[in-house]
């Protein structure tokens, strides 16, 4: 993918044709503020080439679909190449290094026949004479971002809705990217392949290449549509894949003078991590530290100077413009470890030059949080981390029970009720699994994975399931499919195999809470990751005849085959690859059971429904094979932050209160 210049922001990608001479003139005015909870992008130009994309995970779709995606590479071609093919190449390589340096002078002064862009020879070849069949790498160009400022405002309801479509859709595609090539990583590394690159850079390369980046053709002052407060990020990329935030390390990101209208540089979003020794971080009010003059370890070694971000911040002082606050900060929980939260819109009331903790000096700024925004991410990070440890120091009213599940899950689950008095969920028996008949159990296949360390790829398991996991190493569901078949305990495979997760049962702690929308709610005291198993739909399935027997006093039951089928959504990259095809291995039969959840039911039953959910239903069989009676399981389709409501789609709701009467 060619070598990145370390710390660089990829909207400014330069030009492939630019000379090293000429790159090595081209000195840096000053160093961008560099946030110390990420890792150095250094190591991008240590990556050996290879192909952009990623080999196939199936052979209904190959990763190679589109033509100008075509990167020739030590990946592309293989250890057998034959010396004729070697000194092709060479000769290509020349050839176009050649053309580039002198076309323009040859056709300036007309001395000799300018070659076709397109030719690979340095004189002019008849085009019978094939020249070499080694593929010449096409040069990316990346369209700049746009130079215009915009303010977006007065949305109506509708166009929220769009907007808001449009991010989770963008940031859907973003996370299945990434999983599914942190999975092709984890193959070539299994082969011995080069070094390992981030799943979360290849996926912004590869939206950038398909064009999927949101907002690059106007710079938005104030807040982006689509995006909410309190919205997190694992990633620093997908701030600028969102359009959050335009670049990919540095604190201040900003319109240049050179792109301004008026010639004065103006700052758009700032990204506060609180590893600096100069800045202060009290929540409504910030003390920013301006950028330049740090070294590697984040002291200041010599004096800043008012220009780039530093002087953007003054202008956008200046002209009351209000800036977006991204707060960066190390979570448990995180695939990253690190955790980026949207915090809102600050306006900057004080410029002014000081003398810093290392003795140099240093520009800062006091921002003040805006009035009339929802509550700050950050903080309700800090008040789910508090629940977390000792709820009733932070809420000592309201809590009915600290485990109606009675310790039947990993972890309990809260439930809470501050309106009023009611308590029903107390009055039904908690089920962690769901309750078939005895006769989905017969005819079992007794036959398992023989795999005694670990499933591999090849193994029986992996064949039920089309040839490949459904899981990366991390539990992290790849993508939707009709039916995933989990490792039973037929499988000599250990607790530990990657393909038992779901079975599992909860890895998060839940909170069912009393809501004067819904009547009840789910919400989840720890963050949940994208693609993350949450937990089984559970009830008690009963048969056609006994459903006819329920309905005759109403019909209160859950149809399964109801359920909206979104698992299609989640690892859909039809955007990224135009041979993508859905995943339909292996069929099933349509669902013709119900489940009722009247007397036994557990937590899942108390989601709301949303025509946006951020959970899907995927099908999963583990401890019998009928293909008939499978598992209900829930799966995240996006980052949920904690404390944030889930919800399904149950595809037929009660028209009132939009869900479930029988979950009510």
């Amino acid at each position: 993918m060619g070598s990145l210049i370390p710390f660089q922001d990829l909207n400014l990608v330069p030009d492939a044709t630019t000379t090293t001479a000429a790159a090595a003139l081209l000195t840096p005015k000053l160093e961008p503020k560099l946030e110390p909870l990420d890792e150095p992008y250094e190591f991008l130009a240590q990556i050996p080439p290879q192909h952009p994309y990623f080999s196939s995970p199936n052979p209904r779709f190959s990763f190679n679909s589109q033509p100008e995606a075509v990167f020739s590479g030590p990946g592309s071609v293989s250890e057998n190449t034959s010396e004729k093919n070697n000194v092709y190449s060479e000769f290509n390589r020349i050839s176009d290094a050649f053309r580039t340096a002198f076309a323009d002078r040859m056709e300036m002064f007309d001395d000799v026949e300018v070659l076709d862009p397109d030719s690979l020879a340095i004189v002019p070849v008849p085009e019978e004479i094939p020249v070499s069949t080694v593929a010449v790498p096409p040069k990316r160009r990346y369209e700049k971002r746009s130079s215009e400022l915009v303010r977006v405002t007065d949305l109506g309801v509708q166009d929220q809705r769009y907007f808001r479509d449009v991010v989770r859709k963008t940031r859907m595609v973003y996370d299945s990217l990434r999983v599914f090539a942190m999975a092709e990583e984890d193959k070539r590394q299994g082969l011995g392949l080069g070094r390992r690159t981030r799943g979360d850079l290849k996926a912004a390369s590869v939206m950038k290449d398909r064009g999927l980046w949101l907002n690059r053709d106007k710079r938005i002052v104030g807040s982006i549509p689509g995006v909410y407060i309190g919205d997190l990020f694992f990633f620093r990329m997908e701030l600028c894949v969102v359009g959050l935030h335009g670049t990919p390390q540095a604190g201040i990101d900003y319109l240049p003078a050179s792109h301004s209208s008026n010639r004065e540089p103006i700052a758009t979003s700032i990204v506060v991590s609180g590893g600096y020794e100069d800045d202060e971080d009290a929540g409504d009010v910030i003390i920013y530290t301006g950028q330049g003059g740090q070294d590697k370890h984040s002291r200041q070694c010599v004096h800043q100077k008012l220009e780039g971000g530093n002087l953007a911040l003054e202008r956008s002082m200046h002209y009351g413009i209000e800036v977006r606050v991204i707060r960066g900060r190390k979570y448990e929980g995180s695939a990253s470890g690190k955790v980026y939260v949207y915090d809102g819109l600050y306006k900057i009331l004080e410029s002014w030059f000081d003398v810093g903790k290392s003795g140099f000096g240093v520009f800062k700024y006091k921002l003040m949080r805006m009035e009339n925004q929802s509550e700050m991410g950050s903080t309700i990070l800090r008040f789910a981390e508090s629940l977390r440890t000792n709820p009733l120091s932070v809420r000592p009213a309201g809590y009915v029970s600290f485990d109606i599940s009675m310790k039947k899950e990993n972890l309990p689950v809260f439930l809470y009720n501050d309106i009023d008095n009611e308590h029903e969920p107390m009055y039904y028996e908690y089920i962690v699994t769901t309750v078939f008949p005895p006769y989905a159990y017969h005819g079992v296949n007794s036959n398992g994975c023989g795999c005694v360390s670990g499933c591999m790829d090849d193994c029986l398991c992996a064949m039920k399931n089309g040839g490949e996991f459904a899981y990366d190493q991390n539990g992290v569901l790849l993508r939707g499919k009709p039916l995933i078949f989990e490792c039973g305990s037929n499988c000599r495979c250990p607790p530990t195999c990657r393909n038992r997760v779901s079975q599992k049962g909860v890895r998060n702690r839940f909170e069912v809470f009393r809501s004067k929308e819904t009547r009840w709610g789910v919400r989840s005291l720890d963050l949940i990751q994208a693609g993350s198993f949450i937990c089984e739909f559970a009830g008690v399935v009963l048969t056609s005849e006994q459903v006819q027997v329920f309905t005759m006093n109403g019909d209160s039951l859950v149809y399964p085959s109801r359920f909206a089928e979104r698992w299609v959504e989640w690892g859909d990259l039809s955007q990224i690859f135009s041979d993508y095809v859905r995943p339909a291995y292996p069929s099933i039969p349509p669902l013709d059971f119900a489940m009722d959840v009247s007397r036994m039911r557990n937590v899942a039953c108390y989601m709301s429904h949303s025509l946006s959910p951020n959970v899907l239903v995927q099908l999963v069989l583990y401890d019998h094979n009928n293909l008939l009676f499978p598992h209900l399981m829930l799966f995240a389709m996006e980052n949920i932050p904690p404390l944030r409501e889930l919800s399904l789609d149950y595809g037929v709701t009660d028209e009132w209160n939009g869900k479930l009467s029988i979950c009510n």
